[in-house]
């Protein structure tokens, strides 16, 4: 075996996984102490209240949402049991996996700040804009409510509501109110589960302080995470080494406005985990690849993942689901025109 390409190999991963490893614990910090001091059925609640700023406080939200896309349903259920619109619960399931804390802090570390700034504004923009048009479209009741939610379990109940509290698919506590009580407005927004209602439920504990619970939180954010950075730095380090150039200039380089389309689509089915694609796709870019592919294998494979669509098919009606597709995969495409053309 090559020596030289061994230790090209070993570089590459420490110097991708090191400095990931330690954005991700910054960031894993950052966002649970904002989840914890900025809790979320506050804005769920606030959501509901500004309509004619829902796309954009719908973006905004989905920018705190620490990433994993099976985290980001029992918040939408949330938002859809309190009344919010079609147009907000959009913008909020565009942005969540796409452009929150962690992915952006990734991509700052791969790839610099103007390209993060770029990003940022195609997602954030397609966010606001795909909420605002569906919120005006013939489309905007096609959401659940109430008894059309599916897989919601109750829990504790108290005078604002009833509240499941569970342990998602990353392995995180997450709290979401899931109906009202019989004498609930009949306009059907429902009130968030209050601080006290918890030290009611569990009077008598001894309960952790809010720095506590934020980092748990963030440790258990930062072990979910954290084997798919060191997979991808492992295998970005592979093919630093053993990749041939040739081989990914043929199939991704150059200036081909098609493999932009077709790296979009298929990002659909191979449900990337962008924390594994994004030191991966550094290499590719350096060995030939495409900006512009790249960046739309990321938007699709990461906002409309096959995954992701299964999960908001729980809140969304048929309409609503081919929307929500179609906006990340026309963001997808855009992004990366702009990408190969632009920057």
């Amino acid at each position: 075996m090559n020596t030289e390409k061994l230790i090209i190999a070993f570089n590459e991963f420490i110097h991708v996984g090191g400095a990931l490893v330690l954005i991700i614990a910054a960031v894993s910090i950052l966002t649970g102490l904002m989840r914890e001091y900025i809790p979320q059925d506050k804005l769920q609640k606030k959501l509901t209240k500004h309509e004619r700023w829902g796309s954009f406080l719908g973006a905004s939200l989905g920018m705190l949402t620490p990433f994993c896309s099976a985290s980001v349903v029992p918040v939408t259920m949330g938002m859809a049991t309190m009344g919010a619109s079609l147009g907000t619960v959009m913008s909020f399931l565009i942005s969540a996996p796409l452009c929150n804390f962690i992915v952006l802090a990734m991509i700052y570390a791969a790839f610099g700040i103007k390209v993060t700034a770029i990003y940022l504004l195609i997602t954030f923009s397609a966010a606001v804009i795909g909420g605002w048009l569906i919120s005006k479209s013939p489309w905007k009741d096609e959401i659940k409510r109430g008894d059309e939610l599916e897989g919601v379990k109750s829990g504790s109940v108290c005078k604002e509501g009833k509240v499941s509290s569970s342990i998602d698919a990353c392995g995180l506590e997450t709290k979401t109110v899931v109906s009202c009580s019989s004498s609930a407005p009949a306009k059907g927004a429902c009130e968030a589960l209050s601080n006290s209602c918890d030290s009611v439920a569990q009077a008598g504990e001894a309960q952790p302080s809010k720095l506590q619970r934020a980092l748990r939180f963030a440790w258990a954010l930062f072990k979910r995470i954290i084997p798919y950075v060191l997979l991808g730095s492992l295998i970005s380090g592979v093919s630093a080494a053993y990749l041939s150039p040739e081989l990914v200039e043929k199939y991704v380089g150059g200036d081909n406005i098609l493999s932009i389309v077709i790296a979009a689509i298929i990002g659909v089915p191979l449900y990337l985990r962008i924390e594994m694609a994004i030191p991966l796709l550094k290499v590719l870019i350096l060995k030939g690849m495409g900006l512009g592919p790249a960046m739309a294998l990321i938007i699709g494979g990461t906002g409309a993942s096959l995954p992701e669509i299964a999960l908001v098919s729980a809140v969304l009606k048929k309409k609503a689901v081919f929307a929500f597709v179609f906006i990340v995969l026309t963001t997808a495409i855009i992004g990366g025109l702009i990408f190969q053309f632009v920057v």
